[in-house]
C-alpha cells in the first residue's frame, strides 16, 4: 500500500490495542478459591468487553455521555449478571484488576523502535484520563508517549470525529501524517474514513466491518508496524 504522505506519529487505541482487556478477568480467576470464575472468565471477559464498547456508542448516539469509567462498570454489571455472579468483592476486584492491564509483550519494544525513527508516539482512546494515566503508569510505557488523549477533551465516544481531531489539534498534523493502530475493526474503518492511514491489529481474526472507511493494513500484531513506516 502506497502512502498519501509522510507519517510522522503514530497513534494507537488503549484498551485491546496496547492493553490486554482479557488480563483482569484472567488474573482474578487464577486467585484461590475462584473455581466458579476459573469456568467461565473468557466468556466473562468478552461480554464485559462487548457491553463496554455498546454502551459507549450508545451514549455517544443518545447524547448522554459518561466517563469511561461508568461504562466500564455498567459492562461488568451486564456481564457478571449474565454469568450468575453475585459477588460484590469480586466485582471490585475485577475493576481493580482493570486499572492495572497488562501491555501486550511487543509493546514496550514496540515503541521504543518508534521514537527512535524520530516518530512521535501517542493514544487516543476512550478511556478517561485517570483511567489511561493507571494503565500507562503500570504497563511503564511513560517515557514512550507523547501524548495521551482522552475523548473526555471533546465529551464524546469514538467514533466521532471530534475525537479524531484531538489528534491533529495535539501534534498540528493533517491525517495523512498520521498511522492510527487499533485493535477493533470499527475504530480502524471510521480513522480511515477520517483521513487517517490505519493499521487494524485483527488478534482473532474477524471479518471486516462493513463501514465506509477500510484500514490500509490488517495486522495479527503489532510487531511489524515499524516496517510499515
Amino acid at each position: 500500500m502506497t502512502q498519501t504522505g509522510k507519517i510522522t506519529t503514530c497513534v494507537f487505541d488503549a484498551y485491546g490495542t496496547l492493553f490486554d482487556v482479557s488480563a483482569a478477568a484472567r488474573r482474578a480467576a487464577e486467585a484461590p478459591g475462584q473455581a466458579t470464575l476459573a469456568e467461565v472468565w473468557p466468556a466473562l471477559s468478552a461480554d464485559w468487553r462487548r457491553k463496554q464498547l455498546e454502551y459507549s456508542w450508545l451514549r455517544a448516539v443518545t447524547g448522554d455521555h459518561c466517563s469511561f469509567w461508568q461504562v466500564t462498570q455498567d459492562g461488568l454489571d451486564w456481564a457478571m449478571d449474565r454469568h450468575g455472579l453475585r459477588d460484590a468483592e469480586l466485582r471490585e476486584t475485577l475493576l481493580g484488576l482493570y486499572w492495572e492491564l497488562s501491555a501486550y509483550p511487543e509493546v514496550p519494544k514496540l515503541l521504543a523502535t518508534l521514537k527512535a525513527q524520530g516518530l512521535n508516539c501517542a493514544i487516543l482512546s476512550n478511556g478517561s484520563p485517570d483511567m489511561l494515566d493507571g494503565a500507562v503508569s503500570s504497563a511503564g510505557l511513560e517515557s514512550y508517549l507523547d501524548a495521551v488523549l482522552s475523548v473526555e477533551d471533546v465529551g464524546v465516544f469514538k467514533p466521532a470525529r471530534a475525537v479524531y481531531d484531538l489528534v491533529g489539534t495535539r501534534f498540528g498534523t493533517e491525517p495523512g501524517e498520521i498511522l492510527f493502530v487499533s485493535s477493533n475493526g470499527w475504530d480502524a474503518g471510521s480513522a480511515a474514513a477520517y483521513g487517517f492511514t490505519t493499521a487494524w491489529v485483527n488478534r482473532a481474526g474477524e471479518p471486516m466491518d462493513r463501514l465506509p472507511g477500510r484500514p490500509q493494513y490488517v495486522l495479527s500484531d503489532l510487531t511489524t508496524i515499524p516496517e510499515l513506516l
